[in-house]
């Protein structure tokens, strides 16, 4: 049998997304200790709070051991190829998970590893992100089936994963973004073939978040995108999620945002730290939801 891999939101089923979502609320005594006496390699390109935390804890919880590794420690491509990572570490662990610049990283890693491989981030998608963000919002502001998703800033690998997964679950995904840097109709029409909601994309931040149950942004510039900060700010200036903005979503809209942040750019302090914000709680579920993704690719609830 196959090793059961999760590298995309899209990767899933509309019901196994559910079940996802399902586990990561179970109480953690009820999922088993699907990873006794194995280990878990956490490989880690890119530095990160909330998934290092998140993930070892959630390996803890199910009963392994978590292994943090550095990027320069193993070297992808430089060192050792993916694929040699992969096979090698397999046979040491009951999972892998990468956190890495290219996505074709984890895609190739999953082409040959006996056993899973959870991907904590690329360049191309943040699935674990998009389920803490489903998790939160269910918890906030209820199913999301006809909800109303709004998000306002760059079409960035955090936005691609959460549109797939609220048009899964039945939510309206309204993106505004600079024309330049706004989803392809082909990507448009993807997303819109993963299940019963429906993604559309504007240039107008307030057409996206009148009506809205939900407001999310992040960070303009991601990591290792620097070089594009200057430009980006002044582009993406007339995006940032302000009060007045929020005053156009539904009068009890919730706020998110993936953190880190940045106060003052892509999104008002008064914003972020006020009574409709949702991060920190948000944040917290990045380990309820990382507890509940490994116990599914463990086969947990199958």
């Amino acid at each position: 049998m196959s090793a059961k891999h999760f590298l995309n939101i899209s990767d899933l089923t509309v019901g196994e997304l559910e079940l996802i979502l399902d586990l990561s609320v179970r109480p953690i005594n009820t999922l088993g200790r699907p990873l006794e006496g194995r280990g878990a390699a956490l490989i880690f390109e890119k530095p990160s709070n909330r998934t290092r935390h998140s993930m070892e804890m959630a390996v803890v919880q199910l009963g392994g051991h978590p292994v943090y590794t550095r990027g320069e420690e193993v070297g992808i491509d430089v060192r050792e190829t993916a694929e040699d990572i992969a096979e090698v570490m397999a046979g040491y662990h009951g999972l892998l998970a990468a956190r890495v610049f290219r996505h074709d990283v984890v895609t190739r890693m999953a082409t040959v590893s006996p056993v899973p491989v959870v991907n904590m981030l690329s360049d191309y998608s943040h699935p674990l992100q998009a389920l803490a963000d489903t998790l939160t919002m269910r918890q906030t502001i209820g199913a999301l089936k006809d909800r109303s998703v709004a998000w306002s800033g760059d079409y960035n690998n955090v936005a691609r994963s959460l549109a797939e997964a609220c048009v899964m679950l039945g939510a309206k995904f309204s993106i505004a973004t600079p024309p330049a840097y706004a989803p392809q109709a082909a990507e448009i029409a993807r997303i819109n073939s993963l299940g019963s909601g429906e993604f559309v994309a504007t240039t107008d931040p307030t057409s996206a978040v009148v009506g809205a149950d939900a407001v999310h942004t992040d960070v303009w510039v991601s990591m290792g995108q620097e070089a594009e900060a200057a430009e980006k700010e002044k582009v993406f200036l007339s995006y940032k999620v302000t009060s007045e903005l929020m005053n156009k979503a539904k009068p009890d809209a919730q706020f998110f945002h993936c953190l880190p942040a940045h106060r003052g750019f892509e999104v008002d302090a008064a914003v972020i730290d006020g009574a409709a914000s949702r991060v920190i709680p948000q944040a917290h579920n990045r380990m309820h939801s990382a507890r509940g993704a490994l116990a599914f690719v463990l086969g947990v609830g199958q």
